[in-house]
C-alpha cells in the first residue's frame, strides 16, 4: 500500500483478529467472508471461498465439539430436511453419536509411522509407497499431514479426527499430561474435513516460541507456515481468556449439496482465455 509504504497481504483466516477481539473483552464473536489459500483447485476447493469462524470465550473444545454436533445437526435438517445423506458412495448418518479418532493411531495403523520419532526419510518412503508427491523441501509437518490426507479420504463419519501433534498445530493449546499433542478437533466426513477448531493457546511465551518456529520453516522453503505475528503476542501479554475457537468454509454446503466448488460458486475465479471466434468477430480490436 502506497499510502502507508508497507506490505499486506490477503488473509488465509479470519483467527487472529476475532483472538484480539476476545482479548479485548467480547465473550463471543464471529467472521463471514472471504479468505485466500494459494493452493489449487479441486471439487472440494477453491483458493478464494468464504468462511465462517467464531471464537468463544471461557469454552474448551468439548464444548466446541457439542455445540458443532448440535449445529451441523440443526442446519442440515433445516437446509436439506434430512439427517441421512449418500456423497462420494458413502452413506452418512448425521443423526447419530459422533465417534473419535486418534491422531498418532491411525496413522501408525495404516503406515506403522510413528508421528513422533520416525524420520523424514520414514516418511517420505510411506508418501512415495502410497503414491503421493514427495517435494525437495518436504518439512515433517507437511509430510506426516500428507498421510493423514489419505487415510481421510476413505472416512465415512461423522467422526472427530483429535489429538494432533503440536508441531502441525502452532495455535492451539497442548493437552494437559500429554504436551506432544493438542486439543484440536476436526469434523471429517464423507472422506473430507468440514471444520477446524481447537481450545485456544493463550499463553504468550508458548505461542512465540511456536511462531518462530513457523518462521524457521517459511525461510527454509515452507510457503505455508505462519509468519510470526508480533503484535498478536502482545495481545496475550496484555491476556486472553481460556477460549475455544472454530472455523469453517463453504465447503461444507458443497458437500452436502452433492455439487464441485466451481458449481457451487456463482462466479468462481479461472483462468482467462479468448477464443478465436471472438477474435475472429473483433479483428480491429487488441486482446491479450
Amino acid at each position: 500500500m502506497d499510502a502507508l509504504d508497507q506490505d499486506f497481504y490477503l488473509r488465509i483466516s479470519h483467527e487472529l483478529p476475532l483472538k484480539r477481539l476476545i482479548g479485548a473483552g467480547y465473550e463471543k464473536v464471529y467472521d463471514i467472508g472471504p479468505r485466500f489459500r494459494n493452493e489449487n483447485y479441486s471439487d472440494e476447493h477453491l483458493p478464494e471461498h468464504i468462511a465462517m469462524e467464531w471464537y468463544w470465550a471461557y469454552a474448551d473444545w468439548q464444548d466446541g465439539m457439542k455445540f458443532m454436533e448440535d449445529l451441523y445437526r440443526y442446519v442440515l435438517d433445516q437446509a436439506f430436511g434430512t439427517l441421512q445423506f449418500h456423497i462420494n458412495d458413502m452413506d452418512i448418518d448425521m443423526s447419530k453419536p459422533w465417534e473419535s479418532l486418534d491422531y498418532a493411531t491411525a496413522i501408525k495403523d495404516k503406515y506403522s509411522i510413528d508421528v513422533y520419532n520416525s524420520s523424514i526419510d520414514d516418511i517420505k518412503k510411506a508418501l512415495s509407497d502410497s503414491g503421493l508427491e514427495v517435494r525437495q523441501t518436504e518439512s515433517r509437518a507437511r509430510s506426516i499431514d500428507k498421510l493423514w490426507k489419505n487415510i481421510r479420504k476413505d472416512v465415512n463419519g461423522p467422526i472427530w479426527l483429535i489429538n494432533t501433534p503440536k508441531f502441525i498445530s502452532p495455535l492451539a493449546k497442548s493437552n494437559p499430561g500429554d504436551d506432544q499433542t493438542v486439543q484440536r478437533f476436526q469434523a471429517i466426513i464423507a472422506g473430507s474435513e468440514l471444520c477446524n477448531g481447537f481450545s485456544e493457546l493463550n499463553d504468550p511465551i508458548d505461542q512465540l516460541n511456536r511462531f518462530v518456529e513457523q518462521q524457521e520453516m517459511r525461510e527454509a522453503g515452507d510457503s505455508e507456515a505462519m509468519m510470526l505475528d508480533i503484535d498478536f503476542v502482545e495481545m496475550l501479554e496484555y491476556g486472553m481468556p481460556p477460549a475455544c475457537g472454530l472455523g469453517f468454509s463453504e465447503r461444507v454446503f458443497w458437500v452436502f449439496e452433492g455439487v464441485s466448488a466451481r458449481e457451487g460458486v456463482p462466479f468462481p475465479q479461472l483462468r482467462s482465455e479468448i477464443d478465436n471466434t471472438t477474435r475472429d468477430i473483433y479483428p480491429d480490436i487488441k486482446l491479450r
